[in-house]
């Protein structure tokens, strides 16, 4: 199994940073995952900023050799790992501005018909999230938009119907049991397979 982890925070003291490296740890010592690749949006200095003119048209996104080499890295992934906190109930502007140039049409799916076809069948997602407000809160109070925003409205519609969730609440609190949880992700991808 190949796995692309897509980190998402801009500071590496930060307890997201813990999970990645406990995400890394757990896929070292697994003899399911032959290679990884990681991929800090901050750090690579990605630009999510859309950009439509004469010149670039959103149809040929699929096609923008500016970001040949991230459609290069899903293409190649087995799993495909989002390590990101949860701001305002939903992934930071970086990784939203990452999905859509990425999950364009053509490459991620194609339209036609009443249902459009997911283009990544066969790969798997895991979304390792963080939030300071408690758990149940985007469930009980958004509707759960978040797991809708990751699972159906992006991964499921372009063919990726394996996705697992880990959304950690009260991260911030002296009592959010944030080893507890490190731990448990460090579990998870100690054992996973496809």
């Amino acid at each position: 199994m190949k796995t692309l982890v897509i980190f998402t925070h801009p500071n590496h003291n930060s307890l997201s940073y813990a999970f990645l490296q406990k995400v890394l740890e757990g896929i070292v010592e697994n003899s399911n995952i032959k290679e990884v690749q990681v991929l800090d949006l901050y750090q690579e200095r990605f630009n999510p900023l859309l950009v439509f003119n004469e010149e670039k048209r959103r149809r040929d996104m699929h096609l923008d050799p500016n970001l040949k080499k991230y459609r290069e890295q899903i293409v190649w992934a087995d799993q495909i790992v989002f390590v990101y906190p949860i701001w305002w109930g939903r992934p930071p502007a970086m990784l939203l501005g990452y999905i859509d140039q990425l999950f364009a049409a053509n490459f991620a799916y194609k339209d036609g018909g009443f249902i459009p076809q997911g283009l990544l069948k066969g790969k798997s997602a895991v979304c390792v999230s963080t939030m300071k407000g408690p758990a149940n809160y985007p469930l009980i109070f958004l509707n759960n938009t978040h797991k809708v925003l990751m699972k159906k409205a992006l991964l499921n519609f372009v063919g990726i119907k394996k996705v697992k969730f880990f959304e950690f609440g009260n991260m911030e609190s002296p009592n959010g049991k944030q080893a507890v949880k490190l731990n448990k992700v460090y579990r998870y991808f100690r054992k996973v397979h496809v």
